[in-house]
């Protein structure tokens, strides 16, 4: 502005225009990065959303005590927590720039999506993030898809570990172990079962589909969560549909034990399972 008041000059004003819209532009990119840490491909080519469940059938809880837990949930159904640690510091340790300067080179192991992750691959972390880590192909089989899942080590992976708070919530008799896995929208891993655990969302959002132990689903071993959505699921009558419900980023599902259960990651997603055995 010219001394005494006057008005700024038009180039003097365009200039400052131009310098507001930018510092506005560089506000929505990096709150955008903070919202998914910059694992979800926006623009032309980006994969189109798959869609959550009509009606969620999992119980939400918030504020839910250890004894309502074991009473209600640890030996019977499954349920989603909800605020019941603060993992904004783990979360922002995981976003995809983050990861990539922290353990770029390292190797990581990827199993198969399939119900016995028949094949293990070994590759660098960063060549999984910037060349496999692509949607889900509908028509491929659960063995010719890769997914980073488990089989951490957790030595190489310790850094990172250590800033997670698992739900303080456990079972007589158990210890506990991380698994911690990164996958593309699309992906997931076929029905199976194993012993109780808790799985949060860190980015993304997962979709649960849960059978009781004495409930076998239908379904091909082989065949992946998006085949088998795609092909079974509307052919099921309601009282043979799962239990099923989409998990968002920062809560978490507890299933018990030997549940049967299947995931599908509606979009790029971070994850992290804490198993009791």
């Amino acid at each position: 502005m010219p001394r005494g008041g006057g008005l700024m000059a038009p180039g003097a004003r365009l200039r400052f225009l131009l310098a507001v819209w930018t510092l506005a532009v560089l506000a929505r990119c990096s709150a955008g990065e903070a919202g998914d840490g910059g694992w979800q491909r926006r623009g032309p080519g980006a994969p189109a959303a798959l869609a959550e469940e009509q009606r969620c059938a999992v119980e939400r809880r918030a504020d839910l005590s250890y004894s309502e837990f074991v009473q209600h949930y640890a030996f019977s159904r499954p349920v989603i927590l909800q605020g019941l640690t603060d993992n904004s510091r783990f979360r922002a340790l995981c976003s995809r720039e983050r990861l990539l300067d922290s353990f770029g080179d390292n190797v990581v192991r990827l199993s198969t999506a399939n119900t016995y992750s028949y094949r293990k691959v070994d590759l660098p972390f960063q060549e999984y993030v910037e060349h496999l880590l692509y949607p889900q192909d509908p028509t491929s089989l659960g063995n010719d898809t890769l997914y980073f899942f488990g089989d951490n080590n957790f030595s190489e992976w310790a850094s990172l570990f250590q800033h997670y708070s698992p739900p303080p919530f456990s079972l007589l008799g158990t210890t506990t172990a991380y698994s911690f896995g990164i996958a593309g929208a699309g992906s997931g891993v076929p029905f199976h079962w194993h012993g109780p655990g808790f799985s949060e969302v860190i980015y993304g959002r997962k979709r649960w589909f849960l059978y009781p132990p004495e409930k076998t689903p239908e379904f091909h071993p082989n065949k992946t969560t998006l085949a088998w959505l795609q092909d079974v699921y509307p052919t099921l009558t309601s009282s043979a549909r799962p239990l099923e419900c989409t998990v968002q980023a920062g809560e978490v599902l507890y299933f018990p034990d030997r549940w049967w259960h299947a995931t599908l990651n509606l979009d790029t997603s971070v994850f992290i399972s804490t198993f009791l055995s």
